[in-house]
Protein backbone atom coordinates (compact mmCIF):
# COMPACT_ATOMS: atom_id res chain seq x y z
CA UNK A 1 0.00 0.00 0.00
CA UNK A 2 2.80 2.46 0.88
CA UNK A 3 4.32 2.02 -2.59
CA UNK A 4 1.04 3.06 -4.24
CA UNK A 5 0.74 6.10 -1.98
CA UNK A 6 4.31 7.18 -2.75
CA UNK A 7 3.62 6.64 -6.46
CA UNK A 8 0.63 9.00 -6.22
CA UNK A 9 2.83 11.57 -4.50
CA UNK A 10 5.44 11.22 -7.26
CA UNK A 11 2.83 11.44 -10.03
CA UNK A 12 1.45 14.86 -9.08
CA UNK A 13 2.94 18.34 -8.69
CA UNK A 14 0.14 20.23 -6.90
CA UNK A 15 -0.59 19.68 -3.24
CA UNK A 16 -1.46 21.28 0.07
CA UNK A 17 0.99 22.15 2.84
CA UNK A 18 -0.65 21.76 6.24
CA UNK A 19 1.11 23.66 9.02
CA UNK A 20 -0.08 24.44 12.54
CA UNK A 21 -1.16 27.89 13.65
CA UNK A 22 -0.40 29.22 17.15
CA UNK A 23 -3.83 28.10 18.35
CA UNK A 24 -3.23 24.55 17.04
CA UNK A 25 -5.65 24.73 14.15
CA UNK A 26 -4.37 23.74 10.70
CA UNK A 27 -3.21 26.36 8.22
CA UNK A 28 -3.40 25.12 4.62
CA UNK A 29 -1.63 26.43 1.52
CA UNK A 30 -1.98 25.23 -2.07
CA UNK A 31 1.48 24.79 -3.63
CA UNK A 32 3.38 23.30 -6.54
CA UNK A 33 5.97 20.75 -5.47
CA UNK A 34 8.42 18.12 -6.52
CA UNK A 35 8.90 14.73 -4.87
CA UNK A 36 12.03 12.60 -5.07
CA UNK A 37 10.93 9.04 -4.28
CA UNK A 38 14.49 7.77 -3.82
CA UNK A 39 15.12 10.35 -1.08
CA UNK A 40 11.46 10.42 0.07
CA UNK A 41 11.76 14.20 -0.12
CA UNK A 42 9.12 16.81 -1.00
CA UNK A 43 10.43 20.27 -1.98
CA UNK A 44 8.42 23.47 -2.32
CA UNK A 45 9.40 27.06 -3.13
CA UNK A 46 7.98 29.33 -0.43
CA UNK A 47 8.32 32.99 0.58
CA UNK A 48 9.75 34.42 3.79
CA UNK A 49 7.15 36.29 5.84
CA UNK A 50 4.13 34.25 4.73
CA UNK A 51 1.89 32.49 7.24
CA UNK A 52 3.06 28.98 6.34
CA UNK A 53 6.71 29.96 6.69
CA UNK A 54 6.13 31.60 10.07
CA UNK A 55 4.09 28.64 11.28
CA UNK A 56 6.69 26.11 10.12
CA UNK A 57 9.48 28.07 11.81
CA UNK A 58 7.52 27.94 15.08
CA UNK A 59 6.41 24.29 14.79
CA UNK A 60 8.13 22.11 12.20
CA UNK A 61 5.48 19.38 12.16
CA UNK A 62 3.99 19.33 8.69
CA UNK A 63 1.54 17.29 6.66
CA UNK A 64 1.26 17.36 2.89
CA UNK A 65 -1.97 16.41 1.10
CA UNK A 66 -2.26 15.32 -2.54
CA UNK A 67 -5.33 13.98 -4.32
CA UNK A 68 -5.65 12.11 -7.59
CA UNK A 69 -7.60 13.78 -10.42
CA UNK A 70 -10.62 11.59 -9.59
CA UNK A 71 -10.55 12.94 -5.99
CA UNK A 72 -11.08 9.39 -4.67
CA UNK A 73 -7.44 8.51 -4.18
CA UNK A 74 -5.28 10.64 -1.93
CA UNK A 75 -2.10 10.59 0.09
CA UNK A 76 -1.05 12.46 3.20
CA UNK A 77 2.70 12.61 3.77
CA UNK A 78 4.01 13.61 7.17
CA UNK A 79 7.39 14.86 8.30
CA UNK A 80 9.36 17.66 9.92
CA UNK A 81 9.87 20.82 7.88
CA UNK A 82 13.44 21.72 6.97
CA UNK A 83 13.74 25.31 5.73
CA UNK A 84 16.72 26.48 3.71
CA UNK A 85 18.15 29.94 4.30
CA UNK A 86 16.35 32.72 2.43
CA UNK A 87 18.00 33.39 -0.92
CA UNK A 88 19.81 36.71 -0.79
CA UNK A 89 21.78 36.56 -4.04
CA UNK A 90 21.10 35.10 -7.48
CA UNK A 91 24.11 32.80 -7.15
CA UNK A 92 23.70 31.45 -3.61
CA UNK A 93 22.99 27.83 -2.69
CA UNK A 94 19.28 28.46 -2.08
CA UNK A 95 18.90 30.04 -5.53
CA UNK A 96 20.57 26.95 -7.00
CA UNK A 97 18.10 24.70 -5.20
CA UNK A 98 15.16 26.86 -6.28
CA UNK A 99 16.30 26.32 -9.88
CA UNK A 100 16.31 22.56 -9.25
CA UNK A 101 12.79 22.73 -7.81
CA UNK A 102 11.52 24.83 -10.72
CA UNK A 103 13.04 22.46 -13.29
CA UNK A 104 11.50 19.42 -11.61
CA UNK A 105 8.05 21.03 -11.63
CA UNK A 106 7.95 23.04 -14.85
CA UNK A 107 11.04 22.35 -16.96
CA UNK A 108 13.28 25.05 -18.33
CA UNK A 109 12.74 28.74 -17.61
CA UNK A 110 13.18 31.19 -20.54
CA UNK A 111 15.59 33.40 -18.55
CA UNK A 112 17.40 31.86 -15.58
CA UNK A 113 19.18 35.09 -14.66
CA UNK A 114 15.81 36.84 -14.38
CA UNK A 115 14.40 33.92 -12.37
CA UNK A 116 17.33 33.89 -9.93
CA UNK A 117 17.09 37.67 -9.41
CA UNK A 118 13.34 37.38 -8.78
CA UNK A 119 13.90 34.62 -6.18
CA UNK A 120 16.27 36.88 -4.24
CA UNK A 121 13.95 39.90 -4.56
CA UNK A 122 10.96 37.80 -3.38
CA UNK A 123 12.94 36.37 -0.42
CA UNK A 124 12.27 32.82 -1.52
CA UNK A 125 13.47 29.67 0.21
CA UNK A 126 12.91 25.95 -0.11
CA UNK A 127 10.66 23.96 2.20
CA UNK A 128 11.99 20.41 2.37
CA UNK A 129 9.79 17.70 3.84
CA UNK A 130 11.57 14.40 4.45
CA UNK A 131 8.61 11.99 4.39
CA UNK A 132 8.53 9.81 7.48
CA UNK A 133 4.97 8.49 7.25
CA UNK A 134 2.23 8.25 4.63
CA UNK A 135 -1.41 7.26 4.76
CA UNK A 136 -4.38 7.55 2.45
CA UNK A 137 -6.19 5.63 -0.24
CA UNK A 138 -4.58 4.69 -3.53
Amino acid sequence: MEDRLLALLADRNSGVVVALKKDGRPQLSNVSYTFDPDRRLIRVSITEGRAKTKNLRRDSRVSFYVSAPNFRSYVVAEGEADLTPVTTAPDDATADELVEVYRAIAGEHPDWDEYRAAMAADERLVLRIPVTHVYGMA
